[in-house]
């Protein structure tokens, strides 16, 4: 059976991707629909991004407009719940902790957090070994792979520095060690939460809201450009569509139906 991954890397600016060694991306731009001018909400912050884009509102919604979790006060399936309801299993693998609240308890079948230094350049090295451990052995309808060593790399060299640069050519590598091993019926949808600037994000300055979107898949067109607007609010409710089920009526978001060959399957 097919799985879906959402896989984020976390801090990469569109043109890393260009100024780095990174094939693997390349790869995906080029065997499906991408856009490297995607846009990132307010405050481009890692938590209130994440909740955006796995609830499809906006944070001045959700109400999370710092790294510190709060319940939302009027609370909404996000793709998780969403999937769980439709009778599809999930598995979050991350080395960031608060992530584990951007879905809410016993929607998951498994959630791999590691992270020993919060400043350690490795720490996505494990997540990957943990995921392709899981997929050998195991099956998840919707994967969430996070990799957070670019941010870490940001906030230690700067965005764009030479240090910064090379991270985002180790997970390249990590990326292509998690593609090699996938089924052909497989879908992935990759991109970024936020982009950087100095050695700090959180702004509305291009640099931190600027940021790659990419889908491949079997019904998905390649290499190609996609010609309209992108949000982070998208993801979800184009998630919905690669898991062939409905979303949830009160995202904000909306399916980028372009990037698609055929209709959806009923």
């Amino acid at each position: 059976m097919p799985t879906v991954t959402l896989i984020m890397i976390d801090g990469l600016r569109p043109d890393a991707i260009e100024m780095a060694d990174t094939p693997h991306i390349y790869a995906l731009i080029q065997s499906g629909a991408s856009t490297l001018t995607a846009q990132s909400v307010m405050p481009s912050i890692t938590l209130p991004c994440h909740t955006s884009i796995f609830h499809s509102i906006p944070p001045a919604r959700h109400g999370i407009t710092t790294n510190t979790w709060s319940p939302m006060a009027r609370p909404l399936p996000g793709i998780v719940e969403q999937s769980k309801s439709a009778g599809k299993t999930a598995a979050f693998f991350y080395s960031w902790e608060p992530l584990r609240d951007i879905s809410r308890p016993e929607n998951l079948i498994l959630s791999y957090f590691r992270l020993r230094d919060p400043y350690d350049l490795g720490s996505d090295d494990p997540i990957l070994k943990a995921v392709l451990e899981f997929r050998e052995r195991d099956y998840a309808d919707f994967i969430f792979l996070y990799f957070g060593s670019t941010d870490i790399a940001g906030h230690k060299f700067g965005w764009m520095a030479d240090g910064y640069l090379r991270q985002v050519e180790h997970v390249d590598r990590l990326l292509g060690q998690y593609l090699a091993q996938l089924d052909d019926n497989d879908a992935i949808l990759l991109q970024s939460d936020h982009g950087g600037h100095d050695r700090s994000h959180g702004s509305d300055l291009p640099e931190d809201m600027t940021v790659p979107w990419m889908v491949v898949g079997n019904n998905i067109r390649a290499n190609y450009t996609i010609q309209s607007p992108v949000s982070l609010l998208d993801t979800a409710p184009t998630l919905a569509r690669l898991l062939n089920i409905d979303p949830h009526p009160a995202w904000e978001g909306h399916c980028i139906e372009e990037i698609f060959v055929s209709e959806k399957i009923v």
